[in-house]
């Protein structure tokens, strides 16, 4: 095995008693969170390594990517693909707005998949200078602990490297899990969702989360037949109720058949595509069926047990309000956590790490008022609490605004598509506790909400912000009437 120590030089500026360490930082995993506080401690002055894994747009236990699922397999493209579904409610759209469109309406989807490949082929690079102009020294290889101060990557030609560090950051992100059912090898994740060599005229989605809402509004904005299967009443379990029935409504209205308390048990493979057999002894028949039913976290194959990392049953790492683990010198962030799996709140994390360990501030990730969307078309997008949430947190009665109203652009185009916009409200202190809103740009609108929700806002100074007309956005600013009081401990009253 191979062994590499900095030379006397580079240990200038170095304390005696670290003098050892070949880095101040490891980092295994070059994601959003990992490239982070990689860069963040390189700029603190931190000597830096990380590794990452090959890149591939299909991810495995041996195929990465620098950039992550995020940038590679995930947000970016799948953001691409949503673009490109919605042009098709677009150019229906347009007929009443005087564009003489053509029936016959051809698309493309090897040249938006070519496109989209493209895309991320230049991000992986963006996300490589920006390590290297950092001063990050890159491997590419697949990297273990096998100490609290000792990694080891196995480089793509199998030679094995090891390097001690003071710190070790574990940033492996998380992967899409299978449902161990009969037939299952013949379904597909996200990965491959997203790198298909042909648009699928048949899909059927099992999952109620975001990634199963999104891909089935994907697949059925570009023409397919899409069945989308979940074991709740609704899908997006933890969101807002009544919201989630206002997406639910829209993908019905947008022509997607929605299952609801229905699980797969089987796939077989068949001349004319996969038959897929339901918990209710439905049948049918698809061209492609997608697994959404969650993530795990990327911690197998990292020798953590061995070094004495604890684990949840997630396989997740446990980590303190700083991101410690129970190993002093070994750290992690992101999904392999399995806290709020969201790329910005890896960075946050990142972020926060590099501060800690050295930027000589201790800096923990705050967890509230963190804003997220479902890119559905239309799309969902929250910050704070959910109703139910308000109920079940707050001391005193809870006040409920709503609106439902049809965008401007629906009342030419002749879509029959509701927005829904709401805010949840602390009857006695007037706070913004939550804000919802399912409808066109409601990502770009919820992100100004929540530098709001973060200030403290009241419902007061929501009400004194002038509107900016004639815009959905300015519904926010004027929600007068309550639509509901919910008294101290009382439940949830929605029009699902």
């Amino acid at each position: 095995m191979a062994r590499k120590m900095l030379v006397d030089g580079e240990l200038s500026q170095t304390n005696a008693d670290e003098a050892h360490y070949d880095f101040d930082l490891f980092v295994i995993g070059a994601g959003s969170g990992g490239v982070r506080a990689a860069r963040f401690s390189a700029n603190y002055g931190a000597k830096v390594g990380i590794c990452e894994l090959p890149f591939h747009p299909i991810s495995s236990e041996v195929i990465g990517g620098v950039g992550g699922t995020c940038v590679i397999r995930g947000c970016v493209p799948k953001k691409i693909l949503v673009y490109g579904a919605a042009f098709g409610g677009e150019i229906e759209d347009a007929r009443n707005y005087g564009w003489e469109v053509n029936e016959n309406l051809d698309f493309n989807w090897k040249k938006l998949l070519h496109k989209k490949t493209d895309e991320i082929i230049r991000l992986n690079g963006i996300y490589k200078r920006l390590l290297s102009n950092a001063g990050v020294k890159l491997f590419e290889g697949e990297g273990k602990i096998v100490g609290p101060n000792e990694v080891e990557v196995t480089q793509l030609d199998g030679t094995k490297l090891s390097y001690s560090a003071k710190h070790i950051l574990i940033a492996t992100g998380s992967r899409a899990h299978r449902l161990p059912i009969p037939g299952q090898e013949l379904a597909i994740t996200s990965d491959e969702a997203l790198s298909l060599e042909d648009l699928p005229k048949r899909a059927v989605v099992l999952g109620g989360g975001y990634i199963a809402v999104e891909f089935a509004s994907i697949w059925r904005g570009l023409g397919a037949t899409v069945d989308l299967f979940f074991r709740k009443e609704l899908p997006l379990r933890g969101f807002d109720d009544e919201m989630r029935a206002v997406v639910a409504r829209n993908l019905e209205g947008r022509g997607i058949n929605l299952h609801p308390r229905t699980n797969l048990t089987e796939l077989i493979k068949t001349d004319n595509g996969i038959k897929v057999v339901t918990d209710h002894g439905e049948e049918l028949i698809a061209d492609v069926v997608l697994f959404a039913t969650g993530r795990v976290p990327n911690s197998k194959r990292l020798n953590l047990e061995a070094v004495g990392v604890e684990l949840d049953k997630t396989g997740a790492v446990k980590v303190d309000e700083y991101s410690r683990t129970n190993i002093p010198s070994i750290w992690a962030v992101g999904d392999v956590t399995n806290r709020m799996n969201l790329t910005p709140v890896a960075l946050m994390e990142g972020t926060c790490f590099a501060k800690t360990v050295f930027g000589g501030e201790s800096s923990k990730p705050d967890y509230s008022n963190i804003p997220c969307a479902v890119f559905s078309i239309p799309p969902l997008s929250v910050v704070g609490l959910s109703e139910e949430q308000a109920i079940e947190q707050a001391n005193g009665d809870v006040l409920v605004f709503t609106s439902t109203f049809n965008p401007m652009k629906n009342t030419i185009s002749g879509r029959q598509e509701k927005t829904v916009m709401k805010l949840v409200i602390d009857a006695e202190t007037d706070k913004v506790l939550g804000a919802s809103m399912c409808g066109p740009d409601a990502p770009e609108i919820m992100q100004g909400i929540a530098v709001g929700l973060k200030c403290g806002a009241t419902k007061a100074q929501f009400d004194s912000t002038v509107g900016i007309h004639p815009s959905a956005a300015e519904e926010f600013v004027t929600m007068r009437s309550v639509s509901r009081r919910i008294t101290a401990g009382g439940k949830p009253k929605t029009n699902l």
